[in-house]
């Protein structure tokens, strides 16, 4: 299988052209979604977009706050709520922390994270037929899955090379 954007973006790669990216493609998905897209929300996206690694809440309040009045918890967890229900940020279940996403999908798309134990960074990759396995498994155990969430830990190709 090849991906049409790379797992892992070099580390040397254009960031602030990949967060500009990013940010239109988040403005389009809430256009076409005929949702409110609003400062708040944009600003908790940014502040997840400052890099490839995930954030917990108060590493994005705390980031927020660098250049505005410091956000109350609950305003950021909504805002994380909103753009994880529109498929722009997906929460790292062990790391208790957010990633801002690219890729259209919605939130019950099924994508495995690849971790890498080195630099931090996190890839995205599709796992549809993995979610397809496990779901006709838990099935046929008579168990009703909800939500999947596969979460792989290693060392990315830019950290092996180091």
């Amino acid at each position: 299988m090849s991906l049409a954007k790379p797992t892992f973006p070099a580390h040397d790669h254009d960031h602030g052209r990949c967060a500009a990216d990013a940010m239109a493609h988040a403005e389009q998905v809430c256009a076409r979604r005929g949702q409110k897209f609003t400062p708040i929300r944009r600003q908790v996206l940014q502040a997840l977009l400052s890099s490839h690694r995930p954030l917990g809440a108060y590493e994005v309040i705390d980031e927020l706050a660098k250049t505005m009045p410091r956000p109350a918890p609950i305003t950021v967890y909504r805002a994380l709520d909103f753009l994880m229900e529109n498929g722009l940020v997906h929460r790292i279940e062990s790391r208790n922390a957010f990633l801002a996403c690219a890729h259209d999908h919605d939130e019950a798309s099924m994508v495995a994270f690849l971790i890498c134990d080195h630099c931090g960074s996190v890839g995205e990759i599709p796992a549809a037929p993995v979610a397809q396995s496990l779901t006709a498994a838990a099935r046929a155990s008579g168990f009703i899955p909800k939500l999947s969430v596969v979460e792989i830990a290693g060392t990315c190709a830019h950290c092996q090379k180091t």
